[in-house]
Formats: C-alpha cells, structure tokens, sequence
C-alpha cells in the first residue's frame, strides 16, 4: 500500500497572491499598477513566512532550523527493505532546499507480520540500517535534522506479501478495520515481542545518529486498531474503554522512552480517520481526547503529529482549532499539523491519476501565527517540488511546481 497520507482537498484557499492582475490598469497618484500590488503581495507573504515559519524549533537534543516539516510518505523504492544512494538524495534534495525536519517514510519494525511490501524500508538488520547511516549523515551534511517513522502495519497486511510472506496478520482483535474476522488476535507474547521491537528500533535510531524518532500510531496501522473502538474488541486489559485502550501505544512509548537517551525525542503520530474509514474517530470531544492523550503524555511521548486529511477544519464544534490545536491546548505537548498543504487535490486522488495544483499558505501562517501548531509537515507538495520550503519562505510561491501523479513513479 503507498501511504502517501499527507494531505485532500483544500477547497476555498485562494492563491498565493492574493491579488487578481487586471488587465488595463492605470497607474495614478497613490495607486500602484497590477504587477506592482502583486510583488508587494509576495513581499508581505514572504515576510510572514519568515516570521512563523522561519523560527527554530527544539525539543530535547533535536534542534530544526525552521518550522517545516517533510511529512513521511511510503514511497516503496527500497528493494529488499535496503534504502539505497537515490533514497538519501531524495531525502538530502529537500534538506537542502530549507526543509527543517525530515520524517522518513515508514519503516517496519523487526517482526515478521510488520509489513506488507518487499519494497518498503525496514529498520532492522545490517544492510537496512547501514543504508539508514547513510541517509541520516547525508541529511544532516545539508543541514536538516531527520527522524525515522516505525511502523508495524497489523491487520492491515495483505496476506502472503513481503517481506515475510508466511507471516499471518495480527492485530488487537482478529478483525479487519471494516469488522470481518482477518488474521489472529495478539497474545501477550506477540505484544511483547513488538514492544521490543518498537524500542530496538528507536535504540538503533539513536545510535545511528537520527536527532528522534516518530512512532505510526495513525491511519488504522497496529497501535491505532487497539485505540480504536472499531477494531480493538478485546476484553482483556488492553481492551475496554478508551483510557485502556492506550495501554499497547503508551507501553510503546515507555520501552522506546527507556531504550533511548534523555536527550532523544519521542514523536508519536495520531489520526482519527483510518484509512478506509475517514468518519471514524478516537476521541467524540475534547475530554475524550484527552482521555486519550494524557497516557501517552506521561508515558513519554514529545511531540504530537495530528494527521487530518485538510489542516483547516475545525476539529470540534464550538471552536476553530483543528486537531493539532487541541492536541497542544490539552496535552501542552508541541505539536505538528499536516493536510492539503499547498495543493488543491486529495491524495487518494493521486493514485487516479489526479493531478494537483498550487494554493496558497495564507490560512497556514494565520494558524501559526496564533501559536496553534507549532510545525508543519508537507506532503506531496514536497514530491512535487523539492524546493517547496524554500520557495514559501521566500514569497515564491508562484514559482512552485504543481503536483501530477505521475511524480509518485519516481523518487527524485
């Protein structure tokens, strides 16, 4: 599966300019003609890219130079599970055009039902992690800090796929996200065993020299199907209501908390939508959410990544935040938005041949200027055009190339 998740529709965003070129102006005294209203638009969004997003961003040891995040999209161009010289240039390209933080692509953990695809990067074994080495030391030379998505997919796997085709689906429940039965339900062994590999992995990350790592906790993938209601039917104590429900995640988050330094972040990204199911959520009003959150919080978790499909929806009534709003209004955690960030076309359209075009950051900067979020991950818009970071914070926006779907054959 390519989870290319970043980001939908961003219907009513208006373009960058802000201004409509009409032909036939004339100049006068005190008004400035069309093209001149247009650089002095570009101007004022170029200064208030630079004020919000410009800003470093530290938490524990890990220091990005500004507020841009590459939101991590599995693009499958790691044969064998190896990520090989074009994975680091892909990476090293947009580090280098002022993207502050790298996510890598998800990653598999070391257990054998993590995966579904051959082609996906694991993070595990001599061959992945030196190829990892090698993309961390590259990212960092151009001046990006970079962190490693872990990933265990669950139920989600496709029966008889790589990297272990023998290996059979697990999950919280046996259940498939849409109710069927599907693989087995996890013992406590089979919990135990991905706890461990979860905190392997983040120890690896560490000593390979990655400035965190971030923990798949979105998108219907294992430690969200025991969040869900949906999924997760166990009656044991990681089943039941929602605070028991976090148990698996917030032990992951322990483990990793433990295998790490002090100085080592923890990420941990959420949704409420699954990837069949955009209706669904975790958390129904903000004391569910933070019922949800505070676990995780205590359990170690440093920042929050609130996927949505469009970052500008309000997340509850009665308020215009949006998830990762009130993620950091409840948690005090900082947080990460991500969602149709610079392009006018949903992501599940990308792989029918849908191309995107070009919108403007305005409502972005409005938010970050607010302090709601404190960084921005951006998806395809970043497959699109490798220079997307440094285009925006220079007031080039016009200068920006539109996403096709015809990008998502190639890494480049």
């Amino acid at each position: 599966m390519t989870d290319v998740t970043d980001e939908a529709a961003p219907v009513g965003l208006t373009e960058t300019a802000g201004v409509t070129e009409t032909a036939g102006v004339t100049e006068t005294a005190g008004v400035t003609d069309a093209a001149g209203a247009t650089d002095a638009a570009g101007a004022g969004l170029a200064a208030r890219a630079a004020a919000s997003l410009s800003r470093p961003f530290s938490v524990r040891g890990l220091t990005a130079r500004n507020r841009i995040a590459m939101a991590p999209m599995t693009r499958q161009f790691s044969p064998d599970g190896v990520p090989g010289q074009d994975v680091a240039d892909y990476y090293t390209r947009r580090a280098a055009a002022d993207v502050g933080l790298i996510i890598t692509e998800g990653t598999y953990v070391d257990h054998e039902s993590a995966g579904t695809s051959d082609r996906v990067p694991r993070f595990h074994g001599d061959a992945a992690l030196a190829g990892w080495g090698h993309v961390a030391d590259s990212v960092h030379r151009a001046g990006g800090a970079i962190i490693p998505q872990l990933w265990h997919v669950g139920v989600t796997r496709t029966e008889g796929a790589g990297p272990v085709p023998d290996a059979e689906p697990v999950g919280p429940s046996g259940l498939s996200l849409s109710g069927e039965p599907k693989g087995r339900a996890m013992t406590q062994k089979d919990l135990d065993d991905v706890i461990a590999a979860f905190a392997d992995a983040a120890a690896a990350a560490e000593r390979l020299g990655f400035d965190g790592a971030e923990l798949h906790g979105a998108h219907g993938y294992l430690i969200d199907q025991f969040l869900w209601s949906g999924s997760n039917r166990r009656t044991d104590a990681y089943g039941g209501d929602l605070v028991a429900r976090t148990r698996f995640a917030a032990e992951i988050v322990a483990a990793c908390r433990a295998a790490v330094s002090d100085a080592f972040p923890l990420f941990f990204r959420m949704s409420q939508w699954k990837s069949d199911n955009y209706e669904a959520k975790l958390a129904q009003t903000p004391q569910e959410l933070d019922a949800l959150l505070t676990p995780l919080a205590e359990a170690g978790v440093d920042v929050f990544h609130a996927s949505t499909r469009r970052y500008w929806l309000p997340e509850f009534e009665d308020s215009d935040l949006n998830l990762a709003g009130w993620v950091k209004k409840i948690s005090g955690r900082p947080t990460l938005t991500v969602g149709s960030v610079g392009l006018d076309g949903d992501f599940f359209g990308s792989f029918q041949g849908n191309d995107s075009r070009v919108t403007g950051i305005e409502q972005l900067l409005d938010r970050m200027e607010r302090d709601e979020f404190d960084m921005v991950a951006v998806g395809r818009a970043l497959i699109a055009d490798p220079e997307w970071a440094a285009k925006s914070l220079r007031g080039r926006t016009a200068d920006i190339t539109p996403f096709s779907a015809e990008m998502l054959k190639h890494l480049h």
